[in-house]
């Protein structure tokens, strides 16, 4: 292996046998799942590598082999350097043992001497903002927190090789911001992240390669922004039907840390004025999200979030429908959301479900694309305004121009107001 690779890897697959119990097969039901086949690459040591593809494509199991947690049926990796992983919520931890504990006990298995994890406690705890709660057992702790302090622990005890999954969607946006700062001054300082995440938007601000993974087999290596580019054409809606299936959505996220969801979306369409499904508007049309979810168990509280995205995930604006606080008891439910005043100029777009009902969240972040189209506001302003201007239009005015001899801070009583050209 060069000295310049941090990560080698080589026909590696990982297979699963369905009907096994034991060592004993059941060779009737026996049945094989190959999660990854055949991935091959190089990583450059301090080179920071984005992961993509849809769930279930291969992307936590290709983590695990390369963190050690799990061992390939084929293939090789090699790794040079030490592993810092963030695959799930608690990853690493003792639910027995305080905050203070693990981060010595995380530290130790790092290879880390006792005086060096030390040096870096106090900045470990601050930066994870849990020092309330550090001396207390982390079983008691909630998702939030446990990300938090397991985040902190990888990045500052400084592995040569830092792998994060998507768990990092379970913090607040500040602490996600924070997170990938940290994951840039990591790989500034010439050590190697592997990142995965369904926020293309911050795989192509802080990566410079990326892989695609498509059911368990690299569909494409290379940079970031042509992987990036190639993966999201091939997510984009078959505009056949306004009513889009969200049972089996590749990008669903389950959140939390508990598995049995208690609250998640079936189906969503976007609608025009007389309730037919549509997947494209003009740019004056109101937007309306139709939601339709399953309440599994009664719930104390609700909230349900419709967010519009660029096509790469950059987050436009959310739209909130408040939180029920009465119990919702179990049964299929309908709501709207509607948008009167739709601020998008033409282009696609895609947009996000977030259901919150306790633990854990379930989150659709490409529950479907639609396209704005453009009408007579972007006719009339065609000839001043271009898609580089941005994608949200905004309502402005501009004063007539006058001599500037008015005093500072004013445009005098007799400015004419005007339309804003592009607004």
């Amino acid at each position: 292996m060069s000295s310049d690779l941090a990560i080698e890897a080589q026909g590696l697959g990982k297979r699963y046998v369905l009907g096994e119990r034991g060592r004993t097969p059941l060779r009737r039901n026996r049945e094989e799942i190959w999660a990854l086949r055949d991935a091959t690459f190089r990583v450059e040591r301090g080179r920071a590598v984005g992961v993509v593809g849809h769930n279930g494509a291969g992307k936590t199991t290709l983590l695990k082999i390369l963190s050690r947690i799990t061992v390939p049926t084929t293939g090789e990796a090699r790794i040079r350097g030490s592993v810092g992983s963030l695959l799930e919520v608690g990853t690493g931890f003792h639910p027995e043992l305080s905050g203070r504990d693990n981060v010595y006990l995380n530290g130790a298995m790092l290879g880390m001497r006792r005086r060096e994890i030390k040096a870096k406690f106090d900045e470990i705890v601050a930066f994870a903002e849990v020092e309330r709660f550090i001396d207390t057992p982390v079983k008691r702790y909630s998702s939030g927190m446990y990300v938090r302090l397991a985040f902190a622990v990888a990045a500052h005890l400084e592995p040569d090789i830092l792998i994060v999954d998507e768990v990092l969607a379970v913090g607040d946006a500040s602490f996600q911001r924070k997170c990938l700062g940290k994951m840039g001054e990591v790989s500034s300082e010439g050590r190697t992240v592997l990142f995965v995440s369904h926020n293309m938007a911050a795989i192509r601000s802080l990566t410079s390669k990326a892989l695609w993974l498509d059911h368990g087999r690299i569909a494409a290596d290379g940079t970031t922004a042509d992987v990036v580019s190639e993966y999201l054409a091939s997510t984009i809606d078959q505009e056949v039907s306004g009513v889009v299936d969200l049972s089996e959505n590749a990008s669903r996220q389950t959140v939390g840390k508990f598995t049995a969801q208690r609250v998640r979306f079936t189906s969503v369409s976007l609608l025009d004025a007389d309730d037919r499904p549509v997947l494209a508007f003009g740019e004056e049309t109101p937007l309306r999200v139709d939601m339709r979810f399953d309440v599994r168990t009664p719930v104390r509280f609700l909230e349900l979030y419709v967010r519009v995205k660029t096509i790469d995930g950059q987050r436009l604006f959310t739209s909130f429908g408040g939180q029920l606080e009465s119990t919702v008891e179990p049964g299929r439910y309908r709501t709207l959301c509607e948008i009167p005043e739709n601020p998008l100029r033409p282009g696609r777009y895609a947009i996000e479900l977030v259901a919150r009902a306790a633990d854990p969240e379930d989150i659709v972040p490409t529950a479907l694309t639609f396209a704005v189209e453009a009408g007579h506001l972007e006719e009339e302003n065609l000839r001043y305004v271009t898609r580089a201007d941005g994608v949200i239009r905004v309502p402005s005015s501009w004063s007539a121009l006058e001599p500037d001899d008015a005093p500072t801070g004013t445009l005098g009583d007799a400015a004419r107001r005007v339309p804003a050209r592009g607004s």
